[in-house]
């Protein structure tokens, strides 16, 4: 298995991304979250690259992808949507899989109502589309929503520090030992550069049209009846369970399984997330 990384131009932004696989195989889109970039996906893309064409780009503000200042380029979810949509109208991908997490989720939603006869299937990893996912955890968010003042806007900022990435975001709810610093280590990195923390402030006040599209989400579910796995990290203190077992609300067929983990699932459980995605799209996609 080879994994290339490899940087194409879409509008004003140098999309990063990683890709493994046979060039000609069915394609999967893995969409990453916050606070981190597609370097997550690096034990699951083994798991999928013998049979499945793997593609994983850094979103706008993420990772090793470049993109403008915040004075040239507004950082919203709609445009982060509209670069992953060029992104892959750039590659000719005309037909995938999406895997969506956290931040991948509102975005790769986006890209499903837009283009739904693209998406072969979906897997939901702790990606949220239904209030009941959302814990008790996002009150300063919700504040910074309802009134976007500067205050509420700096009490956004420790949603952004090492510890909270760290001890929150992945240590919470799983076996400690079971992570490795690698991934938490690279995100305060990344976080650190210059003007980033300003970004993801201004992503943190548009996380509000993400929840107000959730009914949207909600009628391309029940209009098109995607094939849908939610493979979920039961213990993640941001999207709760409830938010995987509300899919089956608009989709009778998903399949939803928990796993005894966190927020970030694969840091532990690649390979079992692995299996159950071979199963699923074999069945969704290869038998197709």
């Amino acid at each position: 298995m080879t994994v290339t990384y490899q940087t194409i131009r879409v509008g004003e932004v140098d999309v990063f991304y990683r890709e493994a696989g046979p060039a000609d195989a069915p394609v999967v889109l893995l969409l990453h979250g916050f606070p981190t970039s597609s370097h997550m996906f690096r034990d699951l893309i083994p798991e999928l690259s013998a049979t499945y064409r793997v593609i994983a780009p850094d979103l706008p503000g993420f990772g090793n992808t470049a993109a403008p200042s915040r004075e040239k380029f507004d950082y919203t979810f709609d445009n982060l949507a509209r670069v992953i949509d060029g992104f892959t109208e750039a590659l000719g991908l005309s037909r995938y899989a999406l895997y969506i997490f956290d931040y991948g989720a509102p975005t790769g939603l986006r890209l499903a109502m837009a283009h739904p006869e693209r998406v072969t299937a979906i897997v939901s990893q702790n990606g949220n589309a239904y209030l009941e996912g959302l814990s008790d955890a996002w009150g300063p968010w919700q504040t910074y929503w309802r009134e976007p003042t500067l205050a509420h806007r700096e009490a956004c900022r420790e949603s952004l520090s090492p510890a909270t990435i760290r001890d929150w975001q992945y240590l919470t709810g799983t076996d400690k030992r079971r992570v490795s610093p690698d991934g938490y280590t690279l995100d305060i990195a990344y976080m650190a550069r210059p003007g980033t923390e300003e970004i993801q402030l201004d992503l943190i006040l548009d996380y509000r049209t993400n929840v107000a599209l959730y009914p949207a989400f909600q009628d391309y579910f029940r209009i098109h009846q995607p094939p849908l796995l939610a493979i979920w990290g039961k213990n993640d203190p941001a999207f709760i369970p409830a938010g995987a077992e509300a899919y089956k609300r608009d989709l009778p067929d998903a399949e939803v399984r928990f796993l005894d983990t966190g927020h970030f699932a694969l840091e532990t459980h690649a390979a079992e997330i692995g299996s159950a995605m071979r199963e699923f799209l074999g069945r969704c996609i290869l038998a197709d």
